[in-house]
C-alpha cells in the first residue's frame, strides 16, 4: 500500500517528462532542427532505470492522453513570484493587491463612509480593514436585490517571527543594547512555523511603522497642534538579521536526539556585534556612562542599531536626508527571508518562495476576479451577463485562529455582504432596505457560495506513508478538494460537485485529499466562514511541499491551473447553481409497498 503513491508519482513524473520531450521534439522539427530535437528528447529520457523502462510504454500512453501544461504557466508562475516578493507582510500583501485592483479599474471604498449611491450593478470595488485584510467585489450588471455572492476566501498571513513591543533584550548595555557580545532583537513566534528552517538564513525586516507627521513633533505640550499620526510601510531588504545554528561540535547528539528549539532563547536574531555597536555609539567599550533614555521613548525600548535601520528606510521613503527617531510612535515588524522566490527544477517546474501558504491562493483569487470582471473585453462581457456578486476576501490572522476584527472569525465578511446587499437594494449602506427588500442581505447569504482557498499537502516522495494512498495530491494535477468528516474542512458532496463542474467546463483537472485516520487534520477559514455566514462552502488548495517552512515549494503549472479554475468558478457558477437546489427538491416519488419478510416462526 505504501508503495502505490510512490509508483503513481514516478509514473506521473515520467509521463510529464515524456510529454515535454514530445513537445520539444515537435517544436524542433517544425523549426527544421529535428536532430537537435531528438537529442533533447533523448537526454530527457536517459538514463532510464529498469523499473521506469518497464513503465515507459504505459507512461507514454498516459502522456499522450494527459492535458498539456497551461500555455501561460510560466508567465503565471513568474507573476506569482513577483506578488510574493512584494508581499513580505500582510500589510504589503494588501497594498500590492490594492495596487493591482486599482490598475484594473476597481474603486476604493471606505467602511466609514455610506455606500448608498456609491455602489451599483456593473461596478467593481474594494475596501481594506486594518490594512491587513482586503475585500474586493464585482457586481454583476444584471444583479437584483437579494442576489447571491460567489466568493473566494484566502489569507494574507504566514508563520513568522515578529518583533516584540520592547526589542531590547534583558541585561543589554544601556547605550547599545548589546549583551554577550552581540546586539539582538526580542522576537515572538507567530503561527505554527517550522522554526528550524529559520536558522542560518539571511533575514531582513518589514512591516508598518506609525510615525508623527513631518510637522514640529515637539509642540504637543506647548499649545501647538499635535502633528497627525501616519502609517508607513517599511522594508529592509538587506540581510541585517541572522539566527545562527549552534555548531554540531557543541551538540553532538543533534542528528540522533533531534533538534530541540527553545523558542524563547534560541530564536533571538543577531542584529550587530557589540564592538561595532559601541563604536557607532561613540564609545570604545561599555556604556561609557551614557545617560539612560527617557522611559517610553523609542531609544528606551529599542537598540540604536534597529532605530537607525528604520530611520534610514523612512528617510528614503520620504526622500529626506534624515528621519528623527523621536517621530516613531510604534511599529509592527516581521522578520523575513530576503532571498527572492525562484523557479526551480530541471524543467523549471517548481516555484520556490516564502509565504506560498497562502499568498499563492491570494494571487490566484485576485487575478481570477480581475480577469473575469472587466479586465479586457471577455471579462467585461462576462460581468455584463452576471446576476450575482463576485467577491474575493483576503483575511489576516488565519495562522492564529482567525478570531480578530480583521480575521475570518470576525464580522468583516458578513459586514461586507450585508452592507452591499442593502445598498444595492436601495436601503443604504447600513440600515434596512425598506419594504420587501428588508431581508435582501439574508436572502443573499442563503444563496451564496464560498470557495475557501488554502494550500494543500502534496505527496512527499520521502514521506509517502504520511498520506492515504488513495488521496495523495501531486504537482501539476490542479486544485485539491479537501474533505473531512469531522468538519475540519467544510466541503460536502454538493459543494464539491459544483466546484468540480466549474473546472470541468474550463477543462481544468481536480484532485481529492482526505487525511489518514491515524493523523490529525488541519483546518482553515472554510468551516469558520461556513458557520458564521451559513452559506455553502468548499475547501480547496493548490498542492505544495514544506508548508510553514521559511521557504516552500509548489508546482509551477498549478499556479495557472488554480487561476483557471477560480476564474471558471466566477464565470460559470451562476449557470451551475441554477441547475441544483437540494432544498427545493420535490418529495421523493415512492412507488409500491415494502413489506417485512416473514420470520418463519408464525409471525408472517
Amino acid at each position: 500500500m505504501l508503495l502505490a503513491p510512490r509508483a503513481a508519482a514516478s509514473a506521473a513524473l515520467l509521463a510529464q517528462r515524456t510529454r515535454r520531450a514530445l513537445v520539444a521534439c515537435r517544436a524542433a522539427a517544425a523549426n527544421g532542427k529535428g536532430g537537435a530535437g531528438r537529442r533533447a528528447a533523448s537526454s530527457m529520457a536517459t538514463p532510464t532505470p529498469p523499473a521506469a523502462a518497464k513503465a515507459a510504454p504505459a507512461a507514454a500512453k498516459a502522456a499522450a492522453a494527459a492535458p498539456a501544461p497551461p500555455a501561460d504557466a510560466r508567465a503565471r508562475a513568474l507573476d506569482l513570484l513577483a506578488f510574493c516578493d512584494a508581499s513580505w507582510t500582510p500589510y504589503h500583501a494588501v497594498a500590492e493587491a490594492a495596487r493591482r485592483l486599482t490598475a484594473a479599474g476597481f474603486r476604493h471604498l471606505r467602511e466609514r463612509d455610506a455606500w448608498a449611491g456609491r455602489v451599483e450593478p456593473g461596478g467593481r470595488y474594494f475596501f481594506t480593514r486594518n490594512a491587513s485584510t482586503l475585500v474586493a467585489f464585482a457586481v454583476g450588471a444584471r444583479y437584483r436585490a437579494g442576489g447571491p455572492f460567489w466568493m473566494v476566501g484566502a489569507h494574507t498571513d504566514s508563520p513568522c517571527l515578529k518583533l516584540k513591543p520592547v526589542t531590547r533584550t534583558a541585561g543589554g548595555d544601556a547605550a547599545t543594547g548589546a549583551a554577550r557580545g552581540a546586539v539582538q532583537v526580542n522576537v515572538e513566534t507567530y503561527g505554527g512555523g517550522s522554526w528550524c528552517t529559520w536558522f542560518d538564513r539571511d533575514l531582513g525586516l518589514a512591516g508598518r511603522v506609525l510615525v508623527r507627521g513631518a510637522a514640529d513633533n515637539k509642540g504637543a505640550g506647548d499649545g501647538e497642534e499635535q502633528p497627525p499620526l501616519e502609517q508607513r510601510l517599511v522594508r529592509v531588504s538587506r540581510p541585517v538579521l541572522r539566527i545562527p545554528m549552534l555548531a554540531i561540535h557543541l551538540q553532538r547528539g543533534l542528528n540522533t536526539d533531534g533538534f530541540k528549539i527553545n523558542l524563547q532563547t534560541h530564536l533571538q536574531p543577531i542584529l550587530a556585534s557589540a564592538v561595532k555597536a559601541q563604536l557607532a555609539a561613540g564609545g570604545g567599550g561599555g556604556s561609557g556612562g551614557a545617560p539612560a533614555a527617557a522611559p517610553g521613548t523609542p531609544a528606551a525600548k529599542h537598540p540604536p542599531a534597529l532605530l537607525k535601520l528604520l530611520c534610514d528606510a523612512l528617510a528614503a521613503d520620504e526622500g529626506s536626508g534624515a528621519f528623527d527617531p523621536d517621530r516613531i510612535v510604534d511599529f509592527e515588524l516581521h522578520v523575513c527571508d530576503v532571498q527572492p522566490g525562484s523557479l526551480g527544477g530541471v524543467y523549471e517546474e517548481f516555484v520556490n518562495s516564502g509565504r506560498l501558504d497562502n499568498l499563492a491562493s491570494c494571487h490566484a483569487a485576485l487575478e481570477a476576479l480581475i480577469a473575469s470582471s472587466g479586465d479586457g473585453a471577455e471579462g467585461a462581457a462576462s460581468l455584463a451577463d452576471e446576476t450575482a456578486v463576485r467577491a474575493v476576501a483576503l483575511f489576516d490572522h488565519e495562522e492564529v485562529g482567525s478570531e480578530s476584527a480583521q480575521g475570518a472569525g470576525g464580522p468583516v465578511m458578513r459586514d461586507a455582504i450585508t452592507r452591499l446587499a442593502r445598498a444595492l437594494a436601495g436601503g443604504g449602506g447600513g440600515g434596512g432596505g425598506g419594504g420587501k427588500d428588508d431581508d435582501a442581505a439574508e436572502r443573499a447569504l442563503r444563496g451564496s457560495f464560498l470557495v475557501s482557498a488554502d494550500m494543500a499537502h502534496a505527496l512527499h516522495p520521502n514521506y509517502s506513508d504520511k498520506h492515504d494512498g488513495a488521496h495523495a495530491p501531486a504537482f501539476h494535477g490542479g486544485l485539491v478538494v479537501k474533505h473531512n468528516a469531522s468538519q475540519r474542512y467544510a466541503t460536502n458532496a454538493v459543494s464539491a460537485a459544483l466546484f468540480r463542474e466549474a473546472g470541468r467546463l474550463a477543462g481544468v483537472p481536480c484532485q481529492e485529499f482526505c487525511v489518514r485516520n491515524d493523523m490529525p487534520c488541519g483546518s482553515t477559514i472554510g468551516p469558520i466562514l461556513a458557520a458564521g455566514l451559513g452559506c455553502r462552502t468548499v475547501d480547496v488548495g493548490m498542492p505544495q511541499l514544506a508548508m510553514h517552512s521559511a521557504r516552500e515549494c509548489m508546482g509551477a503549472d498549478d499556479v495557472a491551473l488554480g487561476f483557471s479554475h477560480l476564474r471558471a468558478f466566477f464565470e460559470h457558477f451562476s449557470r451551475l447553481d441554477a441547475s441544483l437546489d437540494v432544498d427545493a427538491l420535490p418529495p421523493p416519488d415512492i412507488r409500491g409497498v415494502m413489506r417485512d419478510p416473514a420470520c418463519g416462526e408464525g409471525c408472517g
